[in-house]
């Protein structure tokens, strides 16, 4: 960039995000660090791999003073808890598994962070996520995976607003991490070494049911209910929904001639339904309402590549958009555990053309592309 911008750079506290503001000051940028306050402000300090706590503001602010740009704090919990926090909890007591960072890049840091830029005379949003944009022949930007696929992040970046691109910038695109931690080191940064979060910021222990449990206050989703097989024989107890996910082996306590896996959450009837590895295999999926990034839905049959979830290498697939908004994905091979509530992010080679939510997987009796397309006809409506 030849430009000096105005920047204002998301900080977690983490090396990624510090680095890329680093970078950008280092280049001549008039930088600005904002962290956002979000739920786990001020929870477990001591716990390493969590964010937004008291010690990653901190850090962030440490970097900050290094580099000579302003920091501020920005109070984000309400909007946190509304549309990352609750829906989460939600979707759990409901038998799903979300993606909640997907939802935490949309509403916060690309949504409500986003909206500030004017207001605090910033001409770029800039985080520390692993992807890239590119211009198209009409100049327009594209979402694009990060040149290191083994740190990519453009899956949680898919539900990002399409008319916020234009205005992103993503310095470690095109960096690989271990080059991202000698830049910190090069810089001086005392997070050039922290240990990466694993887990949800929320959850750094892990243990999304205890967390679940703890944060409705009650016992949805954490009731006992029975373990069937596909046929609806009961085969023993589960300790509640909110301990299983779709794909799920280990932790059943169910003694069988063979592994058994959660083929489904039954949350009307407070069941988990357990079956064979062969019985997870699905020959496509039915989204939500997609977020596509795209200037139109990609034509009906159009083949994309499609990832089911964060650490799912990729399946080619037919896409079959529909007039609701939702899109039927019809895999070349099926593919193991598509889960309800994940997001299934569609790719054109390396561009992210758009993600949403899965409702569903499609039966295996839906065997062509008339069939997928016709499984949508109930497919939800609901906006991702």
């Amino acid at each position: 960039m030849s430009d000096r911008l105005r920047v204002l750079v998301a900080m977690s506290g983490g090396v990624d995000s510090g680095v890329a503001a680093a970078l950008l000051a280092e280049q001549g940028h008039e930088v600005t660090g904002v962290t956002l306050k979000l739920w786990c402000h001020g929870v477990a300090p001591a716990a390493p791999r969590a964010c937004c706590t008291l010690e990653s503001i901190e850090q962030a602010r440490a970097v900050a003073r290094r580099l000579g740009f302003p920091h501020f704090v920005v109070d984000a919990e309400e909007a946190f808890r509304a549309h990352v926090l609750q829906p989460f909890l939600d979707d759990y007591a409901a038998g799903r598994t979300p993606y909640p960072c997907a939802l935490c890049n949309q509403h916060l840091k690309f949504g409500d962070l986003f909206a500030r830029l004017d207001s605090l005379g910033a001409d770029r949003l800039a985080t520390g996520h692993y992807a890239r944009l590119e211009p198209l022949a009409d100049g327009t930007p594209a979402l694009l995976r990060a040149a290191d696929l083994a740190k990519d992040q453009s899956y949680a970046l898919a539900l990002t607003p399409r008319a916020a691109l234009p205005r992103l910038l993503f310095p470690l695109g095109s960096l690989t991490k271990v080059e991202v931690r000698e830049h910190g080191r090069r810089l001086g940064l005392a997070l050039w070494d922290r240990p990466e979060s694993q887990d949800l910021c929320f959850v750094p222990d892990g243990d999304y049911a205890g967390f679940i449990a703890q944060s409705q206050g009650g016992e949805r989703g954490a009731t006992p209910g029975p373990f069937e097989d596909s046929e609806g024989c009961r085969l023993g107890t589960h300790r509640g929904i909110i301990h299983y996910t779709v794909g799920q082996r280990r932790g059943l306590g169910l003694a069988a001639a063979e592994p058994l896996y959660v083929l489904a959450l039954d949350a009307g009837r407070n069941a988990v339904v357990v079956g064979p590895r062969a019985a997870l295999l699905a020959p496509g999926l039915v989204t939500a309402r997609v977020h596509w990034l795209t200037s139109a839905p990609p034509a009906d049959g159009t083949c994309a590549g499609v990832k089911i979830r964060y650490n799912h290498g990729g399946a080619d697939a037919t896409l079959h958009p529909c007039a609701d908004g939702a899109c039927a994905a019809r895999f070349e091979q099926p593919q193991v555990a598509v889960t309800p509530g994940q997001l299934a992010v569609f790719y054109d080679g390396n561009r992210v053309l758009g993600g949403a939510a899965i409702e569903r997987a499609l039966p295996p009796r839906a065997t062509d592309a008339a069939g997928a397309a016709r499984a949508t006809d109930a497919a939800p409506t609901a906006v991702t």
